[in-house]
């Protein structure tokens, strides 16, 4: 039997509450927004964490030789870089208002009863900040690309 249900059992619950606690065993996150944002919070800290660490091990590379830095920051100059930079962007400006949504959670006396509001602002706010920043993070790519003035 499971934890829920023996717990129901010994308290002398009846039947209904049985059968409402089975019913829910399992399933308490499944499709809820509230676990997109924690699994998106995780991997936008892991790409955050990794660009840090490749960013230590680039710049590392003034002492040790010169002229392959060049090389590296060279490669950082072509378009598909560029779509991994706003990318970058992307994960770090969620994990932060993500990570303003989580202090509010856990350190405001209301916060649980608008987390799931605070979600949703997140959101508008990381789509209205994101959608003109991909825009001139990316013009200097396209106009190379397609041309422009």
């Amino acid at each position: 039997m499971s934890t829920t249900a023996s717990t129901a059992t010994e308290s002398g619950a009846g039947a209904g509450d049985r059968a409402g606690a089975s019913r829910r065993q399992g399933t308490f996150y499944r499709g809820d927004p509230g676990m997109w944002s924690w699994v998106l919070h995780r991997i936008t800290g892991v790409l955050t964490f990794f660009f840090l660490f490749v960013h230590v091990l680039d710049t590392a590379l003034v002492r040790v030789s010169p002229n392959t830095y060049d090389q590296v920051i060279e490669t950082y100059k072509t378009p598909i870089v560029n779509l991994l930079e706003v990318g970058l962007v992307g994960a770090v400006l969620f994990h932060a208002l993500n990570g303003l949504r989580v202090l509010l959670v856990d350190f405001w006396a209301k916060g649980p009863k608008y987390q799931k509001t605070m979600l949703w602002v997140i959101g508008v706010v990381w789509v209205v900040v994101m959608v003109p920043g991909a825009f001139f993070m990316l013009k200097r790519t396209v106009e190379t690309l397609f041309g422009g003035a």
